[in-house]
């Protein structure tokens, strides 16, 4: 069974929707008004809101309402659970490979060695 903190499940399912992928991109660049964010969408302004929200309960994304304006910045901390998440899994399969690679090496060691001896 896979082994994941709520806080990581959180952000993989905010990053699993290409539009949010495409936010979290842009707010990688720098804070942005949610009319900012929507303007290269080809959605509607309420679907992008909808979308912002998602990434803000994920804890990927703050927003912060001035006026009538809600600018949006990136919160980077959150995709700490989910970067751990994966660096351990980056752990288990180096090793498994590592693993793979030593035993493959001694079976052809091990053929060339048979293929050497003589009939």
């Amino acid at each position: 069974m896979l082994e994941t903190t709520a806080a990581a499940d959180h952000v993989f399912h905010a990053l699993g929707d290409p539009t949010r992928r495409a936010i979290v991109v842009h707010l990688g660049r720098g804070p942005a008004s949610v009319s900012e964010l929507a303007a290269p969408l080809p959605i509607s302004l309420a679907a992008v809101v909808q979308h912002v929200q998602v990434l803000e309960a994920s804890g990927l994304v703050a927003t912060r309402k001035q006026g009538r304006v809600r600018t949006c910045h990136l919160e980077t901390d959150a995709l700490l659970e989910a970067e751990r998440w994966l660096a351990q899994r980056r752990v288990m399969w180096e090793g498994r490979l590592d693993r793979l690679e030593a035993l493959m090496f001694e079976r052809a060691q091990t053929h060339a060695s048979n293929e050497e001896e003589p009939a």
